[in-house]
């Protein structure tokens, strides 16, 4: 099942560029104008069920925009890895109520991309709440002594 579609985003990054001003604008068409119109995209908000199909993930942006409230998104540390036709950006999302009142809420987030005849559309959103606090790199362990 595809729809046509007017908006064109040339690379993935124009594609996460517009998921995130939307998702901060509450706005349900911008942010669909994002999403592939295939049933075989998948979204997961955090601590919610897996979504799949056009039609369930748009319900569950117009759930979350219907709140009324705006937040504001920032992604940090951005990891990419692109493809000819698909592109995996995972970066840290800070979420916060606008007006910086309260620490924004680390979430892990990774976006996957596909390019399609209409340019760059998400196929995947999966984002989970970052840990409390972030584990730190082992250190190597000391060299065993013992003799065999």
């Amino acid at each position: 099942m595809t729809r046509s579609r007017s908006k064109l985003f040339p690379t993935p990054e124009d594609a996460e560029s517009a998921f995130y001003d939307a998702f901060e604008r509450a706005n349900i068409a911008l942010m669909m104008t994002v999403w592939a119109e295939t049933d075989d995209v998948v979204c997961i908000h955090p601590r919610g069920p897996r979504l799949t199909g056009f039609d369930a993930v748009r319900e569950s942006w117009v759930q979350i925009f219907s709140g009324g409230s705006t937040l504001k998104v920032r992604t940090t540390e951005a990891r990419k890895f692109a493809g000819q036709a698909l592109a995996v950006h995972s970066v840290i999302e800070l979420v916060a109520p606008p007006g910086g009142e309260s620490a924004p809420t680390p979430v892990f987030a990774t976006n996957i991309y596909e390019l399609t005849e209409g340019g760059w559309r998400m196929v995947v959103h999966h984002a989970t709440p970052a840990p409390e606090e972030q584990p730190r790199a082992e250190e190597p362990a000391a060299p065993s002594h013992t003799l065999h």
